[in-house]
């Protein structure tokens, strides 16, 4: 096998495809702790055999939006060379092909939710640092910015003028300090919440998990859960010291009515695990903006979780990915231990 081929193993496992290894320790541990066989698929610097067969087992993409900030710029086009390849062999994957053209396109994450009769955000997208000024002409200030391919927060500015925008407008165009990898840039209206929160709701299997209250008082639009992304001071507002940036927020459930719109949402574009982000306003609206298919959870709120006698995330997709890979590949009554990295 060549230095650069994906790693396999004999027996069928889970095979996790990401780009990002600090992302992915969480997830590893809890399969560990189930004894569920896996391996990494880390794509860059990378190759497949295109005659050659997938191996046997269940298939994870963990692919992001935010890629090409941390590694290669094409490696998008590799993660969507590799689920094209699984998907013509028929191999089972959690969030494949389709999934993850929604991870990273705002655009599509926006025609889904309003086509779903979803409260979504005017949105506008610009092709081009002119044309971003031109559309965010149409807009009452406040309005933010925001890369159409992007997480982490990726070109989300908030802009109180027009002209505070001209000013800035040439950062947006190729070779700019916030050029989009695309070249496609989103002017959004500022949903304002009633309280400086937004909340995101964690699904696994499809169904509702637990939701998060996302503290906002210190104006970053920088809300990755992870260690891995944590942005200093981003919680820092009036609240500092009181409220932590990530809670479980307790008073949304699975019988929340806007929750289980949302699992009827991922159950039609067939999405496993994903987080969901909404803002709700002074005026009642619930203003969904946000679908997250390569999903992170906060440590802090997992360790209250398993505090309080609750299956924290990561535990709870350990188990969804095992039972997933018993249906995938049924020869595998009892998964090995952990497999090759």
């Amino acid at each position: 096998m060549s230095s650069h081929a994906l790693p396999v193993t004999g027996d069928p496992a889970v095979y996790i495809i990401h780009d990002n290894p600090e992302w992915i320790a969480p997830f590893t541990d809890a399969l560990d702790r189930l004894g569920v066989a896996h391996v990494e698929w880390l794509l860059p610097e990378t190759t497949i055999d295109l005659a050659a067969e997938p191996p046997e087992g269940l298939f994870w993409s963990r692919l992001s939006a935010s890629a090409h900030t941390r590694t290669d710029p094409h490696v998008k086009e590799y993660g969507r060379a590799v689920l094209d390849w699984l998907a013509a062999a028929g191999r089972r994957v959690i969030n494949g092909r389709d999934v993850y053209e929604l991870e990273v396109s705002k655009i599509r994450q926006h025609r889904e939710l309003a086509g779903q009769g979803f409260d979504v955000p005017r949105t506008a997208a610009a092709f081009g640092s002119r044309a971003l000024v031109e559309a965010a002409a149409g807009f009452t200030p406040p309005f933010i910015t925001k890369h159409n391919q992007g997480g982490k927060g990726l070109g989300v500015r908030r802009f109180d003028s027009l002209a505070e925008l001209e000013a800035v407008a040439d950062e947006f165009a190729p070779g700019g300090t916030n050029a989009p990898i695309d070249g496609i840039t989103l002017i959004q209206e500022y949903v304002q919440p009633a309280q400086p929160f937004i909340t995101r709701a964690e699904f696994i299997g499809g169904r509702f998990h637990y939701a998060v209250r996302v503290d906002v008082s210190g104006g970053s639009f920088e809300l990755c859960p992870a260690d891995a992304c944590e942005v200093p001071g981003a919680g820092a507002g009036p609240n500092v010291g009181e409220v932590p940036q990530f809670a479980r927020r307790n008073d949304v459930t699975a019988a929340t009515p806007l929750i289980a719109r949302l699992e009827t949402l991922l159950s039609g574009l067939g999405i496993e695990i994903a987080g969901i982000e909404f803002i709700e306003t002074a005026d009642g609206r619930q203003v969904v903006y946000d679908i997250n298919t390569n999903t992170n959870y906060n440590p802090s709120v997992e360790s209250a979780e398993l505090s309080a006698g609750r299956q924290p995330a990561v535990d709870r997709i350990a188990q969804y990915v095992s039972d997933t890979l018993a249906e995938a590949a049924p020869q595998s009554v009892s998964p090995a231990g952990p497999a090759a990295r």
